[in-house]
C-alpha cells in the first residue's frame, strides 16, 4: 500500500483523475471499476472535462459499479445507475452496453451476484478498481463484520449507513435498507486500487484502515493486503495518520511519481 497525501482536495481529485486517465491512454479497452457517493462526484466531472478537452477516449472501457440499492429501478434517481449516467457516463463516449451495475430488481438475487461475478471474470477481471470510504470504513456496501472474502452479495445495510444516506431520498423513509455489492474478496482481485479520500470527516477512520489492524469491522483495511493499492488523500484527511512524513517522501522521491508532482 501507497499513501500519497496532497494538499487539497482539487490536488488529489486531479491527482486520482490523471492516473486513471493515463491508464486508459496506456490500455484503451481497460476495465475500470467505479465508486458513487459525493466525493466521486468531482472526480467524475474531471475525467468528462478531459474527454472533451484532451479527447480522452472512452470508447473502448468496460466498467463495473461495486453497488445498487436493491429494489430501485434504473431509471429512479436515487439508484446508482442513474447517478452514473448522470455524472459520468452520460458526459463521455463510453457504450452504455458496456457499463455494468447489479440488477437490484431482479426475481432471484443470489443468481444476480453470481451471474455478476461470473461477468467480471469474463471480461479478464478488473484491471483498475476506484474507492471511496465510508466513515465506518466500509468499502462497497460491505459493512462492519463483513468477511475479508466475500464475494458480490446482497448485504443489510447498517444503521449508520442509512442515517447518512436516507436525507438523499424524499421522504427519508424510501431508502432502501439493503443493497446489492462486489464482497471485499471481489475488489481484492481487481489488479490495481485508488482509493480517494478527502475531508476532516474521513481522518480518524482512515488512519483506522490504513495503519490499523486489518479487521473485518473496518472492510476497507483489507486494502493493506493489496499488492498494489494507492490511497490518494488530502491534508485534512491525512491528518490523524502518524507516518504522515514516510507518505510525504515517497511522492517526492520515488521515480513512478515524478511526472505528478507539479499538480
Amino acid at each position: 500500500m501507497e499513501v500519497i497525501i496532497r494538499p487539497s482536495a482539487d490536488s488529489a481529485n486531479e491527482l486520482t483523475a490523471r492516473l486513471i486517465a493515463d491508464a486508459i491512454r496506456e490500455r484503451p479497452n481497460i476495465v475500470l471499476g467505479l465508486a458513487t457517493g459525493r466525493t466521486m462526484e468531482r472526480l467524475y466531472a474531471r475525467l468528462a472535462e478531459m474527454h472533451i478537452k484532451d479527447k480522452l477516449d472512452f470508447s473502448l472501457v468496460t466498467t463495473f459499479n461495486l453497488d445498487e440499492y436493491v429494489g430501485l429501478a434504473p431509471e429512479d434517481p436515487n439508484s446508482y445507475r442513474f447517478y452514473m449516467n448522470k455524472h459520468f457516463f452520460d458526459k463521455i463516449n463510453i457504450r452504455k452496453e458496456n457499463t455494468y451495475l447489479p440488477d437490484s430488481c431482479a426475481k432471484n438475487l443470489e443468481e444476480e451476484c453470481l451471474k455478476y461475478e461470473r461477468k467480471v471474470k469474463s471480461v479478464g477481471g478488473i484491471d483498475l478498481q476506484l474507492l471511496g470510504i465510508g466513515v465506518d470504513g466500509h468499502i462497497g456496501f460491505n459493512e462492519p463484520l463483513s468477511a475479508l472474502l466475500s464475494r458480490t452479495r446482497v448485504k443489510a445495510l447498517s444503521p449508520l449507513t442509512i442515517k447518512q444516506n436516507s436525507p438523499l431520498f424524499t421522504p427519508p423513509s424510501k431508502m432502501p435498507r439493503r443493497a446489492i455489492t462486489m464482497g471485499v474478496g471481489t475488489i481484492l482481485d481487481a489488479k490495481r486500487l485508488i482509493m480517494l479520500v478527502t475531508g476532516r470527516a474521513k481522518a480518524e477512520i482512515l488512519a483506522k484502515a490504513v495503519e490499523g489492524p486489518i479487521t473485518s469491522m473496518i472492510s476497507a483495511s483489507a486494502l493493506q493486503l493489496h499488492p498494489k493499492c494507492t490511497i490518494i488523500t488530502d491534508e485534512d484527511a491525512a491528518s490523524l495518520l502518524k507516518e504522515k512524513e514516510y507518505y510525504y517522501w515517497i511522492f517526492n522521491n520515488e521515480p513512478e511519481w515524478e511526472i505528478y508532482r507539479s499538480i
